[in-house]
C-alpha cells in the first residue's frame, strides 16, 4: 500500500476495492466460513477468489485458520480490523438501495438486504 499523498478514502479503497472484497467481508461478518462455501456465495473464479482473500489476509481484514486433517481444513472469518469495516459496507448498501429506487426505478433484492452484519 503506497498512499503518498495521505488520502484515507485511497486507503479505504485500496483496502476494499476489488471487485469481490466487499462481499467476502459482508458474508464473513456473520459467521467463519470455508473456502467451497465463499465460492458458492461470491461469483468469482476459484483463482480470483483465492488472489482476494490472499490480499485481504495481508491487509490484515481477514483471519484464516488451517486444521491439520485429511482432507485439508481452512476456515476464513473477520479480524477485528475487518469488522471495523461493518459501518461503511452498511452504509455503502443503504446508499446503493437507495440509489436504485430513486434512480433506477429498481427495489433492490440481493441478499445484503435481509441482514445487518452489525448486530
Amino acid at each position: 500500500m503506497n498512499l503518498s499523498n495521505g488520502c484515507p478514502v485511497e486507503a479505504t479503497l485500496d483496502l476494499i476495492g476489488g471487485k469481490y472484497k466487499a462481499l467476502i467481508l459482508w458474508h464473513l461478518a456473520e459467521k467463519k466460513l470455508r473456502f467451497s462455501q465463499l465460492k458458492q456465495m461470491v461469483s468469482a473464479t476459484p483463482k480470483m477468489l483465492t488472489q482476494q482473500l490472499r490480499e485481504l489476509e495481508a491487509q490484515h481484514l481477514i483471519h484464516r485458520e488451517v486444521f491439520a486433517v485429511v482432507p485439508p481444513k481452512v476456515e476464513y472469518s473477520l479480524t477485528e480490523l475487518g469488522r471495523s469495516l461493518m459501518p461503511i459496507l452498511v452504509a455503502m448498501r443503504d446508499w446503493g438501495a437507495n440509489y436504485m429506487r430513486t434512480n433506477k426505478s429498481q427495489e433492490p433484492c440481493c441478499f445484503m438486504m435481509e441482514r445487518d452484519p452489525m448486530y
